[in-house]
This record gives structure tokens, sequence and C-alpha cells, in this order.
């Protein structure tokens, strides 16, 4: 396959940056997207250029680190994560734009990485159970439903990629924030810092830029790991009771 990428390079978060242009030549349609990318780097590095700076780690789709934003579409045309995107998805002659997630939140470092810290601070914020529960219990001595146990289990197959935020035009952060909450609310060792864990989440949210839900559900679309929109629901249901049932109201 022939293809032209048009990709964003920048140099740092206070560089104007643009695109540049690189035509590629011999890429297999079995390829990954990131081996694709590889070769383009390796082929910069034999020039003496720059490599084009993208972040990735596992490359199995579990760990959301590699936020590209493809040809208008978080992660590219199918609903997965960048490195389980095929080059047979695109066909010979294709021009592939390239950029980065853009978000006030998500400030670039370099070229297609950007600092997603935010997310570790709005789970820093209470994204954890931390009283004290005793020991381990036998896993059938804490009767949890299925369903119950599955919409948990559902919601913490969240990786944090940041896509919901991609593809809101608000950039908003309720999808991942909403998934968060809801593994913890569902479940009995969550109950007991329900009310502070909304509270403090959310308001952490909005403190690191996040926009407001656009009621769209493009974050629901986009997202790799299909997280439900109903989380949004339940987390505003957690926050609207915190809040009715504060002492400051």
């Amino acid at each position: 396959m022939k293809l032209t990428l048009k990709v964003w390079r920048q140099k740092n978060a206070s560089d104007q940056g643009g695109f540049v242009n690189y035509p590629l030549d011999g890429i297999s349609k079995d390829m990954s997207f990131l081996e694709m990318l590889d070769v383009l780097n390796e082929e910069l590095s034999e020039k003496g250029e720059d490599p084009v700076h993208f972040d990735h780690d596992c490359r199995e789709g579990i760990c959301g680190m590699c936020s590209l934003y493809i040809n208008g579409k978080p992660h590219g045309p199918q609903q997965t994560t960048t490195c389980q995107l095929h080059m047979r998805s695109f066909s010979d002659g294709d021009t592939i734009t390239i950029e980065p997630w853009r978000a006030k939140a998500f400030p670039v470092v370099k070229d297609l990485v950007v600092d997603r810290s935010a997310f570790d601070r709005i789970i820093q914020a209470g994204g954890y159970v931390s009283v004290n529960t005793g020991g381990v219990p036998d896993a059938n001595e804490i009767p949890i439903p299925k369903v119950i146990a599955d919409e948990a289990f559902d919601a913490a197959t969240c990786i944090g990629c940041g896509a919901c935020v991609a593809a809101c035009k608000n950039a908003s952060a309720m999808l991942f924030t909403s998934a968060k909450i809801s593994q913890l609310a569902l479940l009995p060792q969550g109950q007991v810092e329900k009310k502070t864990r909304a509270e403090k989440m959310i308001a952490q949210m909005d403190a690191e830029g996040f926009g407001a839900c656009t009621n769209t559900g493009a974050c629901a679309a986009e997202c790799p790991k299909e997280i439900s929109l109903t989380n949004i629901a339940r987390m505003n249901r957690e926050y609207f009771s915190a809040v009715i049932s504060s002492d400051n109201v």
C-alpha cells in the first residue's frame, strides 16, 4: 500500500504546531496502525530526522495509551483502540490525517503525545475504597446479584484512554468519571464513601477544565470498551443525592 500521512507535529505545549505530510510505501494491510507508524519512524531516523512521538505500551487494547485522532475519529474508523486497528481498514492511495487528542485538560507534550494526568487526579480525588473493610472474606459471603456484579465489571473495563473526551465537542470527561464512580457505587464495599466520592470526583473533573456533557452520546459511540451512557445517569443520581443530603444544604 502507498499512503500519505498527514501528521500533527508539535515540539511542546507552547509551540503552535502544524501538519507535515509524509509519503509511505510498502505498507502491508496486515500491519497494525502503530506498526505502520513504526515504519515511518524508522525511515525518519535513517534520514536523521526527528521521529514522530506517540504513546503506546501494551499494544493489546488493554492500557489505553495509544490515543490517536485518525481521520477525524478517536482511534480511527473502527470502535477499537489504535493498537488494534489494522491497515486493512484503509485503501491504497489513502491520505490519513493523524492528530493528538484535542482538549484543554489534555495539553500536548510533543507531537501526538498528550498529558492525561487529569484522569489520574480525578481518580485520586476519590475513586477508590479507603475504609477498613476487614479481612478478605470468602467470595460467597458477600451476596451480590449477578446483574449488579456484571454492571460493576462493565464499568470497571474503562481503560481511561480518553476517547470519550476526544469525541465530545465539549471535551467532557463524564463517561470516564461516571465509569470510575459506578464501578464502586454498585458494590457493597463502595457504599460507605459513596457521598464524598461523587462530590470529590466531579469537583476535580470540573477543576481540570473538562466541559459539560452534550447529551449526544458521541462518547459512548467511540468508546473502545463500550462503556454505557447509563453510568452518566448513575453518576448524576449519586451526585444529586450527595448534595441534597449534605450538611451544607
